[in-house]
């Protein structure tokens, strides 16, 4: 390959992995240092990240109803199942994300899920906080790895 070809594929996988940053491009705002967001709002992007990714996931595997494919999608994005997938998960996380992880875990949200306790809520924001953090930060890679890595602890657990 060529060095401009090379340069191309480099430039490719570096925009797909920092989708973030390709989103800013198309539509810019205020570009803001990752530290100051809260944990919350890394939290709310990460559930988006994390939710777009297990809907992918399942619409591959089969067209479905749309309640069929719903009802797939919950078994991985709910609050009692990110606890689970965390509690799980923990030994993988980086420094970084571990310090991330508490930070999102010792939040206070000002609403709780229907469905899960508070420490099952508070372990799920922790983990949204982490994907969204990595999202933030051009990681998508690190991303799509935690969560194919929670994926399988989870299907393994329920087996």
């Amino acid at each position: 390959m060529e060095n401009r070809e090379i340069e191309a594929v480099d430039k490719e996988t570096t925009r797909i992995n920092d989708l973030a940053g390709a989103i800013h491009e198309y539509f810019p705002g205020k570009k803001q240092d990752i530290r100051t967001y809260s944990p919350l709002t890394l939290a709310y992007i990460g559930d988006g990240v994390y939710d777009l990714i297990i809907r992918t996931m399942v619409v591959e595997q089969a067209n479905r109803p749309a309640n069929q494919l719903h009802r797939f999608t919950t078994k991985y994005v709910s609050a009692n199942a990110q606890s689970k997938i965390v509690q799980m998960l923990r030994d993988s996380f980086t420094e970084e994300e571990e310090s991330i992880f508490r930070r999102g875990k010792n939040a206070k949200p000002h609403t709780m899920a229907k469905n899960a306790t508070p420490a099952e809520y508070m372990r799920a924001t922790g983990f949204e906080a982490v994907l969204g953090y990595l999202y933030l930060t051009g990681r998508m890679e690190r991303v799509l790895e935690l969560v194919k890595l929670s994926v399988a602890l989870l299907e393994a657990k329920t087996e």
